[in-house]
């Protein structure tokens, strides 16, 4: 499983009925700096494109969950209890999910809870994985950002995911590629293209 992150778009509200509404947004095109900045070798940056996660997320009947911290056993909701309502746009993956009084009452739920609340949980990390090659060729893209020779910056690789199959959304206090999961992509710097307009490149994988 791959991970993603992006900070903020979580907002929480109380319904009268009990239950919380929360209402979160990953936005696309937006780029994660998933290595060190190039301290310690060339940056590698990531991109996930419009749409990407179209696939699963346009077909109700695909699961999708909405976890703590990408753990399974840590459950907020789920589109198969009919508790977790995400939609797609060019723009960015939106969701609504309904946290019922009795989830409130178990203690990872409080504990999340309490930290958006406290504006101190905010990230947004979707789990996904790439689909396989006989189903979608081309589902990421490689590129070099090019050098900067004026400052002497290392110049960085950047992946644009393209198609991806996404499982699971977690609320993260960090939102960051862990160095195990940055490593499962294959930085093939052979596969690399001449860096292209972002809406090019995006239109032309869109799903």
């Amino acid at each position: 499983m791959l991970w993603g992150g992006h900070e903020g778009g979580l907002e929480l509200r109380k319904r009268a009925s009990g239950a919380m509404a929360l209402h979160g947004r990953f936005s696309y095109g937006k780029r994660a700096v998933l290595s060190d900045g190039g301290r310690t070798g060339r940056p590698r940056k990531e991109v996930i494109a419009p749409r990407a996660f179209a696939y699963r997320v346009d077909r109700p009947e695909e699961d999708i969950h909405l976890l703590v911290g990408h753990s399974y056993d840590r459950p907020l909701a789920s589109r198969g209890a009919g508790t977790l309502d995400i939609s797609d746009s060019d723009d960015a993956l939106t969701f609504t999910a309904m946290i019922h009084p009795e989830m409130q009452e178990v203690s990872y739920v409080r504990d999340a809870l309490a930290g958006i609340a406290a504006g101190l949980t905010l990230g947004i990390s979707p789990g996904f994985r790439l689909p396989p090659k006989r189903a979608v060729p081309e589902p990421e893209m490689i590129e070099d950002e090019g050098h900067d020779p004026e400052n002497g910056a290392h110049n960085a690789i950047i992946r644009t995911v393209l198609a991806a199959l996404l499982y699971e959304v977690s609320i993260v206090t960090r939102p960051a590629y862990p160095e195990a999961q940055v490593e499962a992509r294959s930085w093939d710097l052979a596969r690399a293209r001449p860096l292209r307009s972002q809406a090019t490149a995006m239109n032309r994988w869109r799903v």
